[in-house]
């Protein structure tokens, strides 16, 4: 997850879908025959499109996918396979994946990030996602300012006034497609505070639009033909350019006199001597935060209440840690709602988001390309051949979880509560660990917190996910929400 790896947590669910939109016809192999022997066992399945049929079957279990199952049985813990004209070696190997992922040995850079060439014209050749070294550094601290535990302190009022205004909108419906009401709850949010556009507007709506667009197209192949999913795609991101560009021509023209937002920041970034941030990087990152932001976390709320609705002894557990909460507020003005204190007093709450994001595998894969080549475990991974960490392999290992698929987020007492380790990889690792880690967690925290003290629901349509192998709800998820004081039967 940088924001989309690393914010976001999301954006591995859409480089899987795009690696079906591009049939490439390039494939790079090792330079010497010699080297083959020393490739990792595998099949590399059809000419151009590899085993790619397979690799995006469908399927319902929380458990790796089949294809991957059928793979490490037979050939074991890495090998060799062709996604979409691209050789690949898929490591689930924790000594593999650490090597991979820490991207420097002895001193040399092994590894880079790497996505297909759709992908990278999807998301912007100058996004977050396509920079390295320094700039890269640079970059991410720059989403830290707006997206780090430190901004969101001075967030956190805000972001519970919102999500209790949509909460109660919600209420007042008799279903609501929850993934959708979550995803423009957080859209609408993130763009005030990036853009200063006020939520319900025309503007906002249009700029939802456009994203909803982009969001569709990602699933399809990259025919760029008008009227196909990815030429509508390609327009949904235009539209959100020019607005994007819109606004900061605007914000020149009439700047503020103090800094309100993040459009303030990144206009003042550009203006410094020496800034590496141009207008074009700029521009990518504005268009990438509120995408990251809305697609991952929603999906994640989302899952998290699949869940709870499931386990009722989980939810009954949350309530009482959120019930606890309020009754200490009592003789006290609750106007300032949620602390930071309280927040990070939230034990019971941060474990059922650990365990949501440990069965979720919101990031089902983190790729890398080789830049030479490297022996690892008596295996050579080939310059130029990408390599894709497995997360799920380690999430759902039983000799790392107990019972790996079971939804037991007891399992997480007296245990770490961050991402990055190496039996915990939900918002990537290494150098591009997820900088918007904390938000998704923040997020989760204020929409339980509401959810369970002064609301119930029930599901009534839908709700149970499938996966392609990111995870999605096909047929929605849809809920009625009542208040908890309001009779449930009329």
């Amino acid at each position: 997850m940088e924001m989309i790896q690393s914010l976001s947590v999301a954006l591995g669910i859409l480089f899987f879908s795009l690696l079906c939109h591009r049939l490439s016809t390039r494939r790079n192999r090792p330079s010497s025959k010699s080297l083959t022997p020393r490739l990792p066992p595998g099949s590399m399945g059809l000419p151009i499109i590899g085993e790619s049929l397979q690799f995006f079957i469908p399927y319902t279990s929380d458990d790796i996918s089949p294809f991957m199952s059928k793979r490490i049985q037979r050939y074991g813990p890495v090998f060799k396979t062709r996604l979409i004209g691209k050789p690949v070696i898929v490591s689930t190997d924790p000594e593999v994946n650490r090597l991979v992922l820490k991207q420097e040995g002895d001193g040399e850079l092994l590894f880079q990030p790497w996505y297909s060439d759709s992908f990278n014209d999807i998301m912007g050749s100058d996004s977050l996602l396509a920079l390295q070294g320094s700039v890269h550094k640079y970059m991410r601290n720059l989403v830290l300012e707006e997206f780090g535990p430190e901004r969101l302190k001075s967030l956190l009022a805000d972001m519970e006034r919102h999500a209790v205004r949509h909460l109660r909108s919600w209420s007042a419906r008799p279903s609501v497609e929850l993934k959708d009401a979550v995803s423009t709850m957080i859209h609408s949010f993130t763009v005030e505070k990036v853009f200063s556009m006020s939520n319900d507007t025309e503007p906002v709506k249009e700029f939802k639009r456009c994203y909803d667009a982009f969001l569709r197209g990602l699933i399809s192949f990259a025919i760029y033909i008008p009227g196909t999913s990815y030429w509508k795609c390609m327009q949904g991101r235009k539209g959100a350019l020019n607005i994007i560009k819109r606004l900061m021509e605007q914000r020149r023209e009439s700047p503020h006199k103090e800094q309100r937002d993040y459009l303030d920041f990144m206009i003042a970034e550009m203006k410094k001597d020496g800034s590496p941030l141009t207008e074009k990087v700029a521009i990518d990152l504005l268009f990438l935060l509120p995408f990251a932001t809305f697609e991952s976390t929603s999906s994640v709320i989302v899952t998290a209440l699949h869940y709870l609705s499931k386990h009722p002894a989980a939810l009954e557990e949350l309530t009482r840690e959120h019930e606890a909460i309020l009754k200490g507020k009592q003789g006290m003005s609750e106007s300032g709602g949620i602390s930071w204190k309280e927040y990070k007093s939230m034990t019971f709450t941060h474990m059922v988001i650990n365990e949501t994001l440990r069965l979720t595998n919101i990031v089902p894969g983190i790729f890398r390309k080789a830049i030479k080549n490297v022996e690892v475990n008596g295996y050579l991974i080939p310059a130029g051949w990408t390599v894709m960490v497995y997360p799920g392999s380690v999430h759902l290992n039983p000799k790392v979880y107990a019972d790996p698929l079971s939804f037991n987020p007891w399992r997480w007492k007296g245990q770490q509560l961050h991402s990055g380790s190496q039996n915990f990889m939900v918002f990537g690792g290494g150098l591009r660990l997820c900088a918007g880690a904390d938000y998704v967690k923040v997020q989760m925290a204020i929409v339980f917190h509401h959810l369970v003290t002064k609301y119930r629901w029930e599901v009534i349509k839908g709700g149970e996910p499938i996966r392609y192998p990111g995870l999605v709800f096909a047929e929605g998820f849809h809920v009625n929400i009542s208040g908890k004081n309001v009779d449930p039967q009329k």
